[in-house]
């Protein structure tokens, strides 16, 4: 009997955790990005939790995974990341290049004219995204990008 209850429990949290954020009721996980050009990623939501270290890098794109109070537990590319005030993130979407150069193109298509080439870890605006591609807007450039080329887009997400 005890093993059931603690069953129940474990997949109450797991519902939770890709459901809605307690606080703001916007989706778990979401995509942010970066306010300032400065946070500090603490080791827990409050300001008396140490802090591990400082995001240094404006706009760039972080996964919201879980909300306490005015603090969001954030993770970067690599997965790492810890709890960040809320004031430090925007609701504008930002993606970065993925390994590899990638093509902006003019149309959403693999043999349409390149606009520009986006060199790895260079942060974009996302704009509209289809299912396999979304245009950007990166260094006076604009043009479209493969999806699997790009962090801070979910593989599923189709944007207007």
């Amino acid at each position: 009997m005890l093993l059931c209850v603690f069953c129940a429990g474990a997949q109450g949290q797991q519902t939770s955790r890709t459901g809605l954020g307690p606080e703001t009721n916007l989706p778990l996980p979401r995509f942010v990005s970066l306010k300032a050009s400065q946070a500090n990623v603490r080791r827990g939501p409050s300001l008396s939790h140490r802090i591990d270290w400082v995001f240094q890098r404006r706009n760039m794109p972080l996964q919201v995974i879980a909300e306490y109070g005015h603090w969001r537990r954030v993770i970067d590319r690599e997965g790492q990341g810890g709890w960040v005030h809320y004031t430090m993130l925007s609701g504008s979407r930002t993606v970065l290049i993925n390994g590899q150069a990638t093509p902006l193109r003019a149309k959403p298509d693999d043999t349409s004219l390149e606009n520009a080439i986006l060199e790895p870890d260079v942060i974009a605006r996302l704009g509209e995204c289809e299912v396999r591609w979304c245009k950007l807007n990166a260094g006076g450039y604009r043009g479209w990008a493969p999806k699997s080329d790009l962090w801070g887009v979910a593989d599923s997400e189709i944007r207007d």
